[in-house]
Formats: C-alpha cells, sequence, structure tokens
C-alpha cells in the first residue's frame, strides 16, 4: 500500500503534467492517509483552482488554515479561489492575512490590489443607484444600494438540462430548496454552505457527478443551515442572514439586494466567511478587528447612509419604531416610514421599482 508521502509526489506528477483531476484523486487519498497534513489540502485546493472548483478549493485552504494558521499559501489559495467567487471582502481579508505573514511576497500585493480595484468598481457602480432626494419622512427602499460584496456581473447559467429538478421557497428567516433526486444514499450526496454559495453535489457510481453552485441571491449563516437526504428528495435549508425577501434563488446583476433597515434582535451576529467548515475562531477575531477599525473610520456613501437608518431605529422613540416597523412589513418591505400618524391610520402599499411588478409574499 501506498504511502502518504508517495501519493503526494504521485499526485504533484499529475499536476504538473496537468492532469489535475488525477492530482485530486491522489490527494484526497493522501489525505485519507495523512488527515493533519497542511499542505495537503493546499496543494488539492491549487488543483481544484485549476478545474475551476472554487467552492472546493476556499473549503481546502479553510481546513489548512485550521490545521496551521501560519500557513501563507493556504490563504494566497483562498484569496484566488474568493477572488473568482466574486467575493472581493472575503478575498482581500485572507490576502492581508497572508501579506503579513510573508510581507515579501508580491503576490498577496498584487492580488490586494486587483480585490480593492474591484471593490471600488461596484461600490463605484452602487452608488449610482442611489436617488438623490427623497421624502423626509418616507424613505424608499428600493433606492438603497445592494449589499456590499455583489458583483456587477452576472452568474453563468448553463444552457444544458440539469440532471435533478430543483425549487425553492422562502420564510422571513430561511429559504428551502429543494432536489428532487430519487433514491440517492446520503453518503453519495455532499453540501457544502458558504457566505453567499451553495454547493450541492450528488455522486452515482457509474454516471457523471451532479454539480449544482448557485451563487445565492443573498448572504446565509452556514453554521445554522442544514440538510436532510430523503428517499425522494433533499431539503436543503439555508437560515438567512437578513429577513429580506429573495427575487431568486440564485443571484441576478439586474436585480438589486435592499439593505436590512430594522435592528434586529440578532443584529449583531457575526457573518461566516464561504467555508464548508464555519467554525473558525481566528477569522471571528480578524473581523472583530476588522469592524472596529470601520466603527473608527468616517464613513461616507452608501456606509453612512446605512449607518444612518440604523442609528434613526436605535434613538427612535416607540412611535417612530412602530412606524418603521410596520411600514416595512405592510409593504413587503419597500416603504420604510418614521411618521406613524400617517402609518397608524392606514395601511402602507408597497412601490416596486421602474420596470418591475410588485407581487406579495405567501408562506
Amino acid at each position: 500500500m501506498a504511502s502518504s508521502s508517495d501519493l503526494e509526489s504521485k499526485a504533484k506528477e499529475a499536476f504538473i503534467d496537468d492532469h489535475f483531476e488525477l492530482a485530486i484523486d491522489l490527494y484526497s487519498q493522501a489525505i485519507a492517509l495523512c488527515p493533519s497534513n497542511a499542505d495537503l489540502f493546499v496543494d488539492r485546493a491549487q488543483a481544484n483552482i485549476k478545474l475551476q472548483s472554487f467552492t472546493d478549493a476556499v473549503s481546502d485552504a479553510n481546513k489548512a488554515i485550521e490545521l496551521n494558521p501560519a500557513n501563507t499559501k493556504a490563504y494566497l489559495r483562498k484569496g484566488v479561489a474568493c477572488i473568482n467567487l466574486e467575493e472581493f471582502q472575503t478575498a482581500k481579508t485572507a490576502l492581508e492575512t497572508g501579506a503579513s505573514l510573508a510581507p515579501g511576497d508580491s503576490r498577496f500585493t498584487t492580488l490586494i490590489k486587483e480585490c480593492e480595484k474591484r471593490i471600488a468598481e461596484e461600490t463605484e457602480e452602487l452608488t449610482k443607484q442611489l436617488v438623490d432626494k427623497a421624502p423626509t419622512n418616507v424613505v424608499n427602499l428600493n433606492n438603497l444600494p445592494p449589499a456590499i460584496g455583489l458583483s456587477s456581473q452576472g452568474t453563468t447559467v448553463s444552457s444544458s438540462k440539469p440532471k435533478y429538478r430543483h425549487e425553492f421557497y422562502q420564510k422571513p428567516d430561511e429559504v428551502v430548496v429543494t432536489v428532487f433526486a430519487k433514491g440517492i444514499p446520503a453518503n453519495n450526496v455532499v453540501v457544502d454552505f458558504g457566505e453567499q454559495i451553495l454547493s450541492v453535489t450528488i455522486e452515482v457510481p457509474g454516471e457523471e457527478a451532479y454539480n449544482f453552485q448557485p451563487r445565492l441571491f443573498g448572504k446565509i449563516v452556514p453554521a445554522k443551515s442544514r440538510y436532510t437526504v430523503m428517499s425522494t428528495k433533499i431539503e436543503i435549508r439555508l437560515a438567512k442572514a437578513d429577513t429580506l425577501q429573495w427575487a431568486s434563488l440564485e443571484f441576478k446583476a439586474d436585480v438589486a439586494v435592499v439593505q436590512k433597515a430594522i435592528v434586529s434582535s440578532a443584529g449583531n451576529k457575526k457573518p461566516a466567511y464561504p467555508s464548508s467548515k464555519p467554525k473558525r475562531v481566528d477569522w471571528d477575531k480578524l473581523e472583530a478587528q476588522m469592524k472596529k477599525e470601520e466603527k473608527d473610520e468616517k464613513l461616507d456613501g452608501d456606509a453612512a447612509l446605512n449607518k444612518f437608518f440604523k442609528d434613526i431605529y436605535g434613538d427612535a422613540d416607540e412611535d417612530t419604531k412602530r412606524a418603521m416597523s410596520k411600514s416595512f412589513i405592510e409593504s413587503n418591505g419597500t416603504v420604510l416610514s418614521t411618521n406613524w400618524k400617517e402609518v397608524g391610520a392606514k395601511k402602507v402599499e408597497g412601490s416596486a421599482p421602474d420596470g418591475m411588478e410588485l407581487k406579495k409574499w405567501e408562506y
């Protein structure tokens, strides 16, 4: 039986010869024999990047970071994979950590600049969607900027008919996705959750693997998301990071995601970074540090606008909070009013953007 080092050597040879699938298989065998070797996960992440399996690459990089937080290549692999997933904020955070561990590596500097450029482009594009003037007491949430980190690029949709049909419905706090795959054993199904990514893989012996990896309409909480394999289907429950309505399951560049204007009791919940292993103490510390720096910074643009609405609710009296809650709920999340005398006397009607039709959601 081959040792872990022998399998690693063969995997490196396969990678050099551009046999990336074989390399991944060999690395997987080596990992099975030596699951605590962070370098194996780093190298398999690189092979996954070559095959454009970016979600798997992020998962491998996160595992490598868990095993060895000082492994600079793990942060580099995560940064590259997240850039390809258009998760530029997450990529920038990983790359900055790697750069702090390897200050002489110019690759980190180059990629960080690329992230900053893409983030600036997105911010500029989102800022253009803001309306210069708005009523004093009523704020139309259709004019708010989409969530930070969404790309101006749309997702690529395959024209081929999927092997398994899927559909979704939503509740205020979760989205339920159903994949109609009949008679699939649970050990043949792998579901990974990321910050705004869902990855479903079904492998049946003798058949081509089914992969469903959409970029989601909104962000989720991976640690609270779960799935169940049943005899006729796979039910996936995605825990929403914000109580907003999803216009579709997958992200679309022409549909804006409105920021949540009401501060809920779970408003201080920390979001997770894209990973099938969401419990990352080191990342929580990094995020806490970033949050502190953001708090100390002077905000402008859409960030200042978001903070403005949170401050309104936090400092408001009971009538103002009642008005904000009632208008937000009755208008299906499209209108926010602070005038209780006006809102309390009648039902608040929703307002759809130009060219779109407003539909009520039924749960």
